[in-house]
């Protein structure tokens, strides 16, 4: 007699191989590490490239035990980190979760039932919230206290499909959100190394120009605000309108299916940026560098007073409140 063939359901779940690099992070690494192996989903590879630290993260990881492979390197940025930990990756599917942040445990099953079911999407992510101490000094609140019911359920089909156009206008992606199919960074490359800043969201606009991606309403991703983010850093570079202009300049407004931001969306939207980082520098001193960042914006988008503004203010001694 003859085995019954295997059905769907006796098939071997797929392995999802979880990137998290990390740099001095012994006040939150345990807890990023506890969410990912309290995933529902079965079948998880965990892998924690440690950049250099020297804060007893490696520690902290140590006492894990084999539940996770920590592969340390010498200090190179978290561009190098995750690209590590991409090169020994085993998995069909592949997250990347930075060091602070934190799953539900739900997310990593959710994410693969979605790409299993649309063979032609390249990446799922989903909604997130961000996690914050109601009080300064005070403990973050216990993921299970919170609510994230309030951003819905089901595909959000705005922020679905060919969204390179979207990506043009800003990162709507979090990291710490995404699955992506393995294969997307065979075709697609990995992190450019040589950008600070901007990383993720140069290597989402490559990928969307050549994969749909799939937007999930629910919240599976908690992301950590604190004062040593990097995203609170003010740079010398305006590393988001750079990338902005030489990516329209390079592949222009239009997704693969013919959407597109208007050119004037798209300048209003640079115009927003170097004003940003115009009063960031404006605030922290940088007077030279605060008043070149609104010319900028009104070279995007001449018919704008507020950048005018802001300049004549600067000019006349004025400083905007940190």
């Amino acid at each position: 007699m003859q085995p019954p063939s295997p059905t769907v359901t006796d098939a071997a779940p797929p392995l999802v191989s979880v990137i998290v690099p990390t740099y001095n992070c012994a006040a939150y690494i345990d807890e990023t590490v506890a969410s990912v192996l309290a995933q529902t989903h079965p079948a998880v590879e965990l892998i924690v490239i440690d950049d250099g630290s020297t804060d007893g993260t490696l520690e902290r990881l140590a006492a894990w035990g084999p539940r996770l492979t920590v592969v340390p390197q010498a200090n190179a940025g978290v561009c190098a980190a995750r690209n590590h930990g991409l090169r020994i990756a085993r998995g069909e599917f592949v997250c990347l979760l930075d060091h602070d942040d934190y799953w539900f445990p739900d997310k990593l099953a959710v994410q693969v039932a979605a790409l299993q079911a649309r063979p032609e999407v390249g990446v799922v992510y989903g909604s997130f919230m961000p996690w914050q101490r109601p009080a300064e000094g005070a403990a973050f609140p216990s993921p299970a206290s919170l609510d994230r019911s309030a951003s819905g359920s089901g595909p959000d089909p705005a922020f679905s499909g060919w969204i390179y156009h979207q990506f043009l206008l800003d990162c709507w992606m979090l990291t710490s959100s995404a699955m992506f199919r393995a294969s997307v960074f065979r075709d697609c490359g990995v992190f450019d190394e040589t950008l600070p800043y901007s990383e993720d969201w140069e290597l989402w606009l490559r990928i969307s120009r050549r994969h749909p991606f799939l937007k999930l309403r629910e919240v599976h991703t908690l992301y950590r605000q604190h004062r040593q983010q990097g995203n609170r850093v003010v740079r010398p570079v305006d590393y988001r309108t750079e990338l902005l202009q030489r990516t329209a300049r390079r592949w222009g407004l239009a997704s693969a299916d013919g959407r597109q931001v208007s050119e004037s969306a798209f300048r209003q939207q640079l115009a927003r940026y170097h004003v940003e980082f115009g009063l960031s520098h404006l605030a922290g001193g940088s007077r030279r560098i605060g008043l070149q960042s609104m010319l900028k914006a009104l070279r995007a988008c001449p018919w704008r007073v507020k950048p005018a503004a802001y300049m004549l203010a600067a000019t006349l001694g004025w400083k905007p409140a940190v």
